[in-house]
């Protein structure tokens, strides 16, 4: 468990560990606390969009829509490799999910399978979505698997969490299917290496 970074320090993160970022707006002050708790923070958690087109992904994930206003997320990793930051606090992107997942997260242990939802994850993770239309046929591009490790190294790094700390939307609730394309024991297994 650990209190959120500021948002510079995210910013540095994501920086110190050689990703090309783009701040959108006023993303710092950007969130939902209003609606609940930020922190403590746990995990870090992966997403495909199912959106096509850049611009419009991060407008989505910046603005949300009419029955889920955003962020949808901390970082838009676009399929150039780019992270766009949309948002920083408290994101509508993890909702609900399996508090066994999060007990897991949080030993860094292995986790169990996804059988409830009784549990808000918004408090708990950074979110980052990723472009892509999630049919398993829209490719994932070397240089954006490679911002979504990164992406994901950084905060580990910046709070000392191994690779057990990152999980996919598939892993916290169930029914969900993001990211599809990849699997999550591969990114981790990217992630791990990174952080040695």
């Amino acid at each position: 468990m650990a209190t959120p970074m500021s948002a510079s320090s995210f910013l540095a993160a994501l920086k110190n560990e050689g990703l090309t970022v783009v701040e959108v707006g006023d993303w710092q002050h950007h969130n939902r606390n209003q609606k609940g708790p930020w922190g403590p923070v746990n995990g870090v958690m992966i997403h495909h969009t199912v959106t096509k087109g850049s611009e419009a992904t991060v407008r989505i994930c910046r603005d949300g829509h009419a029955d889920l206003p955003g962020p949808l997320c901390h970082g838009v990793i676009t399929k150039d490799g780019r992270v766009h930051l949309v948002g920083y606090g408290r994101a509508n992107h993890a909702g609900l999910g399996d508090d066994d997942v999060l007990r897991a997260v949080i030993a860094e242990k292995a986790l169990p399978h996804d059988n409830e939802a009784n549990t808000d994850g918004n408090p708990h993770f950074f979110g980052f979505e990723c472009e892509n239309l999630g049919d398993g046929k829209d490719p994932w591009p070397a240089v954006q698997l490679e911002a979504i490790e990164k992406a994901a190294a950084a905060i580990c790094r910046h709070y000392g969490w191994t690779e057990r700390s990152v999980i996919g939307h598939l892993e916290w609730q169930p029914g969900k299917i993001d990211p599809k394309g990849f699997t999550m024991a591969s990114m981790r297994s990217r992630i791990r290496d990174r952080l040695k």
